[in-house]
């Protein structure tokens, strides 16, 4: 990502949590190299919900089209 903006950063620190609950629940001593595909198909999504949660969530929303 280029010129994440301010909001955006604050998205993917937001998903730190849920990355860190799901690598625990894996086991965090692991490598990553070790993941199998499945387990990191999973990360990817649970950061990438996280992310779209926070994003969805984080300005109020309005009926009115934007432009």
């Amino acid at each position: 990502m280029v010129d994440a903006t301010e909001l955006e950063k604050t998205a993917m620190a937001a998903t730190l949590p849920m990355l860190g609950e799901y690598v625990g629940s894996i086991g965090m001593h692991r490598p990553l190299a070790d993941y199998s595909k499945q387990e990191v198909l999973a990360l990817v999504e649970v950061v990438i919900t996280a992310y779209q949660d926070f994003m969805a969530n984080a300005r109020p929303h309005s009926k009115e089209i934007p432009f």
